[in-house]
């Protein structure tokens, strides 16, 4: 079956079938998708994390696809039905929409009209319709025949009863027909038209969904946003949607197929025709688009928010520093916590710069007094109420006047959400929300990687209606992308938290837990290779993991590196024969030494180490452990703009993107109100994706197009501007 599905796969994704074939192997290895992607480049043809991703989906589905086959031909077979030609075409199809046309006749169903019609033995009087009416012409009269299924015992009165239960099941037949679902189909595929209307009584609730009170749109042109707008609009009951096809033409097909002949025949067959289309055949090819486009819709969501999602978790960290952080507030005052350059808790208090307390000098005094106390390199402050306000007030300080102490602005999405959970009360069992929360932020500044791994990435404010699509699906991609990010930047093992150790390759909740408790027991990790102490790590698992961990000042110099323990004993031989230490071979004071190895000669066939990975080793020594996330940058807001009452059109400001979805980008110009970059606005030249210009976190200068005090909007545009800034 594997081979089957290499080849199924390959031609699905365009892929070489050796290198589909070798990642399926690799998978029902128990190998993780980062490190297929990292350390197995030899055997995949360097395929990367997406593609194996897509080649793993890929594989899923097929596998859906033949469980039901085999739901499919039990149940076939059971009715006695199976024939040979049946089975080898059910088990030769693998698309999941033909396979469910072939069963549609014989899948059991509620007792409909077409039953009860059988039961009464008109079945052969509904199959001599079709053929007269299928024929060029007809001579045979309806009346001969029909009565020969008038029986009162059976329920068929007259001859109108026995026509009438013949086309039901004329009716069911051509419902169920795979070219006429076939043909109805590609004229949907074609033609289809999404349409939504209000609900009546609703308009003054519904203002929200005005754009979609009286709407229609070619449903393959219908983008993502207005699908899941509409269907968020009928979940809530103000809208009514549909979707539709041309019911003529796909009439004049159906008819084309079943009648060919104006006979008596022919007239009682085209009615069955029409009720089997509108009763049955429409509705449900209705059904089915409606669900492939809501597929579709939640496909281009999901993706949105995975890319937006990676780009926040790829952030720019500030590192370990001394860390001191505000969440900011009015009337309950900023909660400021102190932090050392692990992210440790030192201290907590609470400052009240601002009305309606207006303690500002003894707020001032306090954060000079702390600042010196606990040697605070960095001041990070929540986006939230109060933020621009307390950013001014800390500007204002003697400390970050002089530059001594650099002062950020962070995003607080999900900081809530962290304070109460259960992952914080573990944290700070004796701290309050308002403590855990303001932890929260000043690590993010540290490491945003590490603090936003324990939060669903749901309550991340980085989607596009992620209430709205399949929550399987989103959770299976969010988590996919948190593995993938975690695994790039790569882990302290004895610094990190369980959270982050659940997202390693190999790991899992269960071992992330061992990790932590054997490093309570025994103290730092000393060298990878004692992490196979570590209770339930096996074999497969240390693979999986050892090259995403990091040991700093360990016993070997290559356990703080990419480089994998199975690939120690090349660099070891290298070093050998150069005659040098490994440290020699690693950072720039190794330079000289590396440019005079010759990767072919070790390159090793049996073990599976090829040039991919030998010139993976060497970027690694080169820069062991490097952190592929950009620097962080400072940035400032606008001085001349607070609320939204001081912005005026033509303004041209600095911001801060923080969110991206595929009909613009939402940018913080500093006022407590996100502004809307629409896609036509955000470039000089067309934009066909949003994220071909901008990225999460990304400092841009905009230019206001429209202020709505009423409704709370800021329309915004780049054009003609400097993207960065």
């Amino acid at each position: 079956m594997n081979n089957l599905f290499a080849s199924l796969i390959s031609n699905a994704l365009n892929i070489p079938y050796k290198q589909v074939e070798a990642t399926l192997d690799l998978l029902a290895d128990g190998c993780t998708i980062p490190f297929i992607s990292r350390y197995r480049k030899e055997a995949t043809g360097g395929l990367n994390e997406v593609q194996i991703a897509d080649i793993a989906t890929q594989r899923d589905k097929l596998e859906e696809v033949e469980k039901r086959k085999d739901t499919i031909l039990k149940t076939i077979e059971e009715q006695g039905k199976l024939t040979e030609e049946l089975r080898k075409r059910i088990e030769n199809t693998w698309n999941a929409t033909e396979l469910e046309d072939i069963y549609l006749p014989y899948r059991p169903k509620r007792r409909t009209r077409a039953q009860v019609a059988k039961e009464k033995g008109l079945e052969p009087f509904a199959n001599f319709l079709l053929t007269q009416a299928s024929m060029s012409r007809s001579d045979m009269p309806v009346g001969m025949q029909v009565r020969n299924y008038v029986n009162a015992e059976k329920g068929v009165n007259n001859a109108e009863e026995a026509i009438a239960g013949a086309q039901d099941i004329i009716a069911e037949m051509v419902s169920e027909d795979e070219r006429a679902r076939g043909s109805v189909r590609r004229n949907f595929e074609h033609d289809a038209t999404i349409w939504s209307k209000l609900v009546k009584g609703k308009e003054e609730e519904a203002q929200k969904y005005r754009d979609y009170f009286d709407f229609r749109e070619k449903l393959s042109r219908c983008a993502s946003h207005r699908l899941l707008a509409m269907r968020r609009g009928e979940a809530e009951g103000f809208l009514r949607v549909g979707i539709e096809g041309d019911d003529a033409i796909c009439m004049e097909r159906l008819n084309r197929q079943f009648v060919r002949n104006g006979s008596e025949a022919g007239m009682i067959v085209a009615d069955a025709v029409a009720d089997g289309f509108k009763r049955l055949l429409k509705p449900s090819i209705e059904t089915e688009f409606a669900q492939s486009s809501k597929e579709k819709a939640d496909e281009e969501a999901i993706r949105i928010f995975v890319r937006n999602l990676e780009q926040l978790l790829m952030s720019a960290p500030l590192g370990q520093k001394r860390v001191l952080a505000l969440d900011p507030g009015f009337r309950t005052g900023c909660k400021v916590v102190c932090l050392d350059a692990e992210g440790n808790l030192l201290h907590h208090d609470v400052i009240y710069p601002h009305p309606p307390k207006s303690q500002f000098i003894d707020a001032m005094n306090k954060m000079e007094d702390l600042v010196k106390k606990y040697r605070i390199e960095a001041i990070s402050i929540g986006n939230g109420t109060a933020s621009r306000e307390t950013e001014e007030f800390v500007k204002g300080l003697d400390c970050t006047a002089d530059g001594r102490v650099k002062v950020f602005v962070v995003s607080e999405d999900g900081a809530s959400i962290y304070s109460a959970s259960k992952a914080a009360r573990d944290e700070f069992p004796d701290e309050d929300v308002t403590v855990r929360g303001a932890v929260s932020i000043g690590r993010r500044l540290m490491d945003p990687l590490a603090e936003l791994v324990k939060i669903d990435p749901n309550s991340i404010g980085v989607g596009q209606y992620q209430k709205d699509v399949n929550q399987t699906e989103l959770k299976r991609s969010l988590d996919q992308t948190v593995e993938s990010c975690v695994n790039k930047v790569g882990v302290n093992v004895n610094t990190a938290s369980k959270h982050l150790l659940t997202y390693i390759s190999g790991l899992g909740p269960l071992l992330a837990q061992n990790v932590v408790n054997y490093r309570a027991e025994n103290g730092a990790f000393r060298s990878r290779q004692e992490l196979k102490k570590v209770p339930r790590m096996g074999p497969k698992a240390f693979q999986q993991a050892a090259g995403f961990l990091r040991i700093s000042d360990g016993e070997n110099p290559l356990d703080n590196s990419a480089v994998h323990p199975e690939s120690y004993w090349v660099v070891e031989q290298m070093a050998k024969d150069l005659k040098c230490h490994v440290s020699d071979l690693i950072g720039e004071k190794g330079s000289s030494l590396r440019e005079r190895i010759d990767l072919n000669r070790y390159v090793s066939e049996p073990e599976g180490l090829g040039l991919p990975t030998l010139q993976d080793i060497m970027a690694e020594l080169a820069k062991p452990g490097r952190d592929p996330r950009e620097p962080l940058k400072e940035f400032s807001f606008s001085q001349e703009v607070k609320t939204l009452e001081d912005v005026r059109e033509g303004m041209v400001l600095p911001g801060i993107v923080t969110n991206i979805t595929n009909f613009g980008a939402f940018v913080d110009v500093g006022v407590h109100t996100q502004g809307l970059v629409h896609i036509s606005e955000m470039a000089d030249r067309f934009v066909k994706d949003p994220n071909s210009v901008v990225s999460l976190h990304q400092h841009v200068t905009v230019r206001v197009k429209e202020v709505d005090l009423k409704r709370g909007r800021l329309s915004l545009s780049m054009k003609g501007l400097e993207k960065t800034l």
